[in-house]
């Protein structure tokens, strides 16, 4: 028995070991079969993910290109306007012609905005890559070499972007390679902007008319890279064709007149869909030169936080416009970005978030970016008015009270919109701190002969609960004058040339010396204050609220109360305001007018809408402050060609990522001339 018993127990142990070796083997077998399918479903993501990588195409053909293919259209020119014929690829005798190529190539020239001169340019056009573009500097001036570099590096990265290379498929071989290729320059230097893929887009170059396209840059008279208005921005480019050499030859006094000269190659340059080439013309003459010298666009960052991305995304649109001012309205009542070195309580108190702030670093990089379009930043802290979250800090630290009125209520019996809040104008603390504030954005935006120093929309009923003993209208003078004095002292006891202040029904108390302060002309074009400033002597730049307020036409935004402004302003509303000619002003009255400004305040607004808030409009008025064309037709109609090219012109800033606002229907776009 006890036999029998030991035997079965050996038994049952040899089962159990059995049992548990053939479970270790099952499981095994089976994380074995798990890891080969996984490591199977990974290296298939992989090679998904690289090939989509190498081979964009596979993820994104041309269907997706900021302007879609038109295959089934073809264009002809007919007495200067393109029209449209239904295009049939297999009966068709004749190549098909694209609508840009039409468009370059029927009637006058395409350019926006148009020369100020009579320019010329054949009928001949010529194929390319800009993989053929190099540059040749002419200029003695080492710093203004650099900085031609830099331009060229842009015009260079957006004809990339213009040529579609993104949505082409690269060769086999060029997969493969490791080295790629970058666009040549004559003294020696690869364009960082520009590297990339550029043979493999659509073959070699030899099926294009060019070997190659020089793009020569002739600075010799200025070497000054320092905004001011008395720089000059003329240029004159021609363009000579041999041997299958393009030279295009941009002559100009200066950088500025440099690099408007290579915003009009970047347009006399069409990526045509048919042939899968750049295209340009083979011979032109153009000598151009701004009619008026401060053509600006202002954006209000306070009302709405907008990202330095979008910033410079609207300065490289401007810088294609010919636009050259950049007024930065960086703060105001609603919130105060700008982190301050000296004074970070202004942000911490006043910014709507940590992450929706400016640093020193954020505004210098905007500011060297925009120096390569021909951009200059102005940066403008509004005071006294317009200045509230962000100055509530002062008792804590023993400078008393900085601003007075914020938050107050009823807002409307002390400030134009909620929230309120207007500088204390008897504090010493708040003109210290001012002068601060100037000494840093002088630092980061250089030197410079126009500074802008706020003055709008003071509210007198606000100081009047402080100092109803005193002469309010007396005090915002002085405030002014003390500002100003601040302001020269950070500005290394130089005072700028140009100081500009928003007009009010105070900028007519003539305390302010004309020979210095600019008035920004903001109210309505037909109020009297146009004329007065003028008499009084003063430069002014025209803001317009009825034709140049790009904010105005979104209703109310307030519970109560009617809409800041009504109607929305049209691009054809922009374009035909000439003040000027509306005002007959004489030839002494002219020359007080520097120029003109858009203006985005962005109650309404944030980065979402920027774009098509901004643009084709912002164009519309480049065109009237850069060349200011003359017309034969009524004051409320726009010629027909200029619906042509501003169609033109909005359709490169859609290929360049600017997400512009459509002018009309696209049938209308398709058969110029028909819907006008």
């Amino acid at each position: 028995m006890l036999l029998l018993r030991r035997l079965r127990y050996l038994f049952k142990m040899s089962l159990a070991v059995s049992l548990r070796r053939a479970l270790l083997l099952l499981l095994s077998g089976a994380i074995f079969i798990l890891t080969v399918l996984y490591w199977n479903q990974g290296v298939i993501k992989t090679q998904s993910y690289n090939e989509a990588q190498l081979r964009p195409h596979l993820q994104k053909d041309r269907s997706s290109a900021p302007i879609p293919l038109e295959k089934s259209w073809t264009y002809k020119c007919d007495n200067d306007r393109c029209v449209r014929v239904n295009y049939n690829k297999n009966g068709a005798n004749v190549k098909r012609v694209s609508f840009i190529s039409c468009s370059m190539t029927c009637g006058d020239i395409n350019i926006w905005p148009h020369p100020t001169s009579k320019s010329l340019v054949s009928g001949h056009t010529l194929r390319f890559s800009v993989e053929d573009v190099q540059l040749r500097l002419d200029t003695p001036h080492r710093e203004v070499r650099k900085r031609l570099k830099l331009a060229f590096d842009v015009l260079v990265r957006q004809l990339r972007q213009i040529q579609q290379l993104e949505y082409a498929a690269p060769r086999a071989e060029e997969i493969s390679s490791v080295s790629e290729p970058a666009s040549k320059s004559t003294d020696g230097a690869a364009s960082p902007l520009a590297s990339g893929l550029f043979s493999s887009t659509f073959g070699s170059h030899r099926s294009g008319d060019l070997d190659s396209l020089h793009v020569k840059l002739s600075v010799h008279e200025s070497g000054e890279l320092d905004f001011n208005l008395d720089n000059d921005e003329s240029y004159e480019l021609a363009t000579s064709f041999e041997h299958r050499r393009l030279t295009v030859h941009i002559r100009a006094k200066s950088f500025f007149g440099a690099r408007h000269g290579l915003a009009t190659l970047q347009q006399l340059i069409w990526y045509d869909d048919e042939e899968r080439l750049l295209c340009t013309y083979a011979s032109s003459l153009i000598n151009d030169a701004p009619k008026f010298r401060y053509r600006g666009l202002m954006l209000d960052t306070s009302r709405h936080f907008f990202s330095v991305d979008a910033i410079k995304r609207t300065i490289s649109a401007m810088g294609l416009a010919k636009l050259n001012r950049f007024h930065w309205h960086i703060t105001d009542a609603q919130s105060f970005p700008y982190i301050s070195r000296h004074y970070p309580e202004l942000a911490e108190h006043g910014a709507y978030s940590d992450s929706e702030t400016y640093s020193e670093q954020d505004v210098r990089e905007v500011t060297e970016y925009a120096k390569i379009f021909g951009v200059q930043v102005l940066l403008e802290i509004d005071a006294p008015a317009h200045a509230g979250n962000g100055w509530d800090w002062g008792p804590k630290r023993g400078l008393g009270e900085l601003s007075l009125c914020i938050n107050q209520q009823p807002w409307s019996f002390y400030c134009g919109e909620p929230p309120c809040g207007q500088l204390n104008p008897k504090n010493n603390h708040t003109y210290l701190i001012l002068q601060r504030l100037y000494e840093e954005f002088l630092q980061l935006t250089g030197p410079t002969d126009i500074f802008h120093l706020g003055g709008d929309e003071v509210n007198l009923d606000c100081w009047a609960q402080y100092f109803n003993d005193t002469d309010l209208r007396g005090l915002w003078c002085d405030f002014m004058l003390q500002s100003n004095a601040r302001l020269k002292v950070a500005n290394g006891n130089v005072a700028p040339k140009h100081v500009v202040v928003w007009s009010s029904a105070l900028t007519n108390t003539k305390c302010l010396p004309n020979s210095q302060f600019v008035v920004q002309v903001w109210g309505g074009s037909t109020w009297q204050e146009n004329y007065d400033l003028l008499d009084n002597g003063y430069n002014i730049i025209f803001s317009h609220v009825d034709a140049w307020y790009l904010d105005c036409g979104f209703g109310s935004w307030r519970a109560t109360g009617d809409a800041a402004c009504s109607p929305y302003r049209t691009w054809q509303n922009v374009y035909k305001h000439r003040p000027w000619e509306r005002m007959r002003l004489d030839k002494k009255r002219r020359k007080q007018v520097l120029g003109g400004e858009a203006c985005l305040w962005t109650e309404q607004v944030d980065e979402g809408q920027l774009d098509n808030r901004l643009w084709p409009r912002v164009a519309a008025l480049a065109e009237r402050l850069w060349s200011d064309p003359n017309d034969d037709h009524d004051f409320d109609v726009v010629p027909p060609e200029v619906f042509r090219r501003i169609s033109v012109f909005r359709n490169r800033l859609v290929e360049l990522g600017i997400k512009a606002e459509a002018l009309f229907p696209k049938y209308c776009a398709q058969n110029p001339g028909e819907c006008i």
